[in-house]
């Protein structure tokens, strides 16, 4: 099949349709799995992932040029060098030859660029392993040391204390509003439940806050750290961190945690999140109180529901579950964890 002619960009239909097809990859490939998620396609063959970015501009993500694709599979294969060694391998092009055809890693004229990973096994993935039943509190802890370590050995980033809470106080604000949106449906009396908690949190408590910048805890994190991106497989690691925007990954591990915790206990496994909590203890001496610890679950999940309720709005994704009821158990999740008292 020719997928587009010489000067002619191929459309993104063309490069997931020829992205489908097994003898456009090097190595003999029998199949291939296609997944598309918001922000890009994922092909999975025997022995390989290749992530495809679709040329979305989203908030501070813009990838609407090639160049700036190529840029961002560049990063994310720099990043996830730092906690899934031996899993990211190469920015590899989806390119053209003289005939118009598109194949992977062949000669020619590039029209994308892909990052190409191992293919990890889906059981490994906690997410999957939490739902089977066959997660195993070894491999877990196994899973803990190794992010506990990589806090351990992250240099600190500066950050001004007041600037901080006026963050989080702006980001908490901004996610009430959006949340009382009238098209989510979410329960009102929920979300400012929720915002009455993290406003009387910020009056009372911001100091301890404003503490972790002092004491320089904050690093170059994950960024995105859920269930789903933790291998506890042989080795152990942590793929998918958020590549698009540094800001988002300049982080408080003590929040990366809570953040894991609350992934965890929304699949019915609240005990994982006390094993990370006690590994990055064990590694870096640094115990968060109680209440800064519920406030950061709070936080997470109330931006959760937030991400998980704008699935309403978007036309692949709307019908394909009960959005709704997902965004209002974020909210009950981050009601329960609020901080109901200063004290702890």
């Amino acid at each position: 099949m020719t997928a587009g002619t010489a000067g002619a960009a191929p459309t993104l239909d063309a490069k997931v349709a020829a992205m489908r097809d097994p003898a456009r990859y090097p190595g003999g490939v029998r199949r291939v799995l296609a997944i598309e998620t918001h922000y890009a396609w994922v092909f999975l063959t025997e022995a390989h992932a290749y992530k495809l970015k679709k040329p979305l501009c989203v908030d501070r993500m813009d990838h609407r040029t090639l160049a700036a694709r190529r840029a961002s599979c560049l990063a994310e294969l720099r990043l996830n060098h730092r906690l899934a060694p031996g899993v990211y391998e190469a920015v590899v092009a989806l390119a053209r030859d003289e005939h118009g055809e598109l194949g992977v890693e062949r000669a020619g004229e590039p029209v994308e660029w892909l990052v190409r990973m191992r293919r990890l096994p889906s059981e490994g993935f906690l997410e999957q392993a939490i739902v089977a039943g066959t997660v195993s509190r070894t491999a877990v802890r196994a899973a803990a040391e190794h992010l506990a370590d990589f806090y351990r050995r992250a240099a600190p980033v500066p950050i001004e204390p007041r600037a901080y809470v006026e963050r989080i106080a702006a980001q908490a604000a901004a996610t009430r509003a959006a949340l009382l949106a009238p098209d989510l449906g979410l329960p009102r009396s929920l979300v400012e439940g929720l915002e009455a908690e993290q406003r009387d949190f910020l009056a009372r408590r911001a100091d301890r806050l404003a503490a972790r910048a002092a004491a320089g805890h904050f690093i170059e994190g994950h960024g995105d750290l859920r269930p789903e991106h933790v291998y506890v497989g042989t080795p152990p690691c942590v793929i998918d961190c958020l590549e698009f925007d540094r800001d988002l990954r300049l982080l408080d591990p003590a929040e990366e945690i809570e953040y894991l915790a609350l992934e965890s206990e929304g699949l019915g496994a609240p005990w994982i999140g006390e094993v990370f909590r006690d590994a990055y203890q064990r590694a870096t001496g640094d115990a968060p109180p109680r209440s800064l610890r519920d406030f950061y679950r709070a936080h997470r999940a109330a931006r959760r529901a937030l991400i998980v309720g704008w699935h309403l709005r978007d036309p692949v994704y709307r019908d394909l579950e009960d959005w709704r009821a997902r965004a209002v158990a974020y909210l009950r999740l981050a009601v329960r964890g609020a901080p109901a008292t200063a004290t702890g």
